[in-house]
């Protein structure tokens, strides 16, 4: 993972709560970097994830050869500041409140390893929108944690009401863009968000845009669904196939032909900056030709809220890719958003495979692998060639180190090699 410099992070909670026996009304400023706290956290996050073998390897200038086998890591890949300091909140609020029920909205961040380990520390996963009978079982006395992507205002407005305490997580490049769409809506501004609707960030991003009573949202995905807004904002259409085609990506009253007047392109932070920057240059050419380019001001805006290490991974990887590889290795959760963009980055490219670990290696003629436009897992066999073959390798902002050394010791393996005959 990052550089243990991490760790040493000045870590606080502002924790919610309300009247209870042991409890005192008003907000509490909980530190957790009391010494036997923070050194029992990074004990065990350390043993968690950590890779002595991917620092060898970054040491030799990401790059491992052996015999017939070379493997190359991109510059960067795995855990960000964000997804260290959600981890690290979870398992320090585990170890400040031991007696304590602790619960997750959803997912800590989208790696099914790293979720299988905080539930094995006796955190409690709830849905990430809960339904009343599951707020209904919580306590005031009980500690809610919200994940790394944050969480919709109104479920947070039930937890409150309930009294419960939390311990946000949310990564503060999500906040930033929760910022600019308050201010759309404030404005009037519908926040035209790129992004998966489905998606828990997108959802909680959302929600933000709500907040004022004045404000709208629309989601679009792809380039395609962008062309037809940007058509609709030129020469109409038929309401209810716009609605229709939107259905779940918009908020409550929106009309298309009353709030896309004057808009605002927000993003998922874990998105294509290429895509992203195309969206709002197609969305503000539509508008430019609408209004003129005199009133371009008062009818559209524009702020880049990508996550910069979304976008050092994608940076990275595409200089990997311009090296010589005979195919790529995408490590991460199924359902993570940067990592999938880092698939397709690849898979443009050269055959690429996208596994959550790996196990998913099988031998050296069969893999189990992701295959995002079937959203299942599929078979792919002679994946791995013969003779000189080099490999390259990067992973999500949400896989552990540990991981990736799982994954490099296998490609070994099935060339016959031993890690420790290969580095110092």
């Amino acid at each position: 993972m990052g550089s243990d410099g991490a760790f040493a992070l000045v870590f606080s909670l502002l924790v919610s709560q309300s009247m209870s026996t042991d409890a005192p009304s008003a907000a509490q400023k909980i530190n957790l970097r009391r010494p036997d706290i923070m050194t029992a956290v990074q004990a065990q996050v350390l043993s968690h994830y950590r890779s002595d073998l991917v620092e060898r390897i970054r040491a030799n200038g990401h790059i491992l050869s052996a015999g017939e086998l070379t493997i190359k890591l991109a510059k960067e890949f795995g855990f960000c500041y964000g997804v260290e300091r959600a981890i690290d909140l979870a398992y320090a609020a585990r170890r400040a409140y031991p007696d304590r029920r602790i619960f997750l909205l959803g997912e800590i961040i989208h790696n099914p390893e790293v979720n299988d380990q905080i539930l094995r520390m006796g955190i409690v996963t709830i849905a990430g929108k809960p339904k009343d009978e599951e707020i209904n079982q919580l306590t005031p006395n009980d500690i809610v944690i919200i994940p790394a992507f944050g969480t919709e205002v109104s479920t947070r407005k039930k937890l409150e009401a309930k009294g419960c305490q939390f311990v946000d997580t949310t990564c503060g490049d999500v906040m930033s863009v929760w910022k600019r769409v308050r201010q759309y809506s404030k404005d009037s501004v519908t926040s035209i968000i790129h992004g998966k609707a489905w998606h828990e960030e997108t959802m909680a991003t959302s929600s933000q845009a709500r907040t004022s009573g004045r404000g709208h949202y629309l989601v679009v995905f792809t380039l395609a669904e962008t062309d037809y807004v940007c058509d609709y904002i030129l020469n109409g259409g038929n309401k209810q196939e716009f609605l229709e085609k939107f259905k779940g990506a918009y908020s409550e009253g929106f009309d298309p032909d009353v709030h896309l007047q004057a808009i605002g392109v927000a993003n998922q932070t874990t998105m294509l900056r290429g895509e992203t920057e195309e969206v709002q240059r197609r969305l503000r050419a539509a508008m430019v030709r609408r209004f003129g380019e005199s009133e371009i001001a008062n009818h559209f805006r524009f702020f880049d809220t990508i996550c910069g290490a979304t976008q050092d991974r994608q940076d990275a990887l595409e200089k990997l890719l311009r090296n010589p590889l005979e195919l790529l290795i995408v490590i991460g959760g199924y359902n993570s958003s940067n990592t999938s963009h880092l698939a397709e980055m690849g898979e443009s490219k050269l055959p690429t495979y996208f596994i959550k670990n790996a196990a998913k290696m099988i031998s050296d003629n069969s893999i189990l692998h992701y295959d995002q436009h079937k959203h299942e897992e599929i078979e792919t066999q002679n994946w791995l060639p013969k003779g000189n073959v080099t490999v390259g390798i990067t992973a999500g902002a949400s896989c552990p180190n540990n991981l990736i050394e799982d994954v490099i010791r296998r490609l070994l393996e099935l060339r016959g090699l031993s890690v420790n005959q290969l580095l110092p």
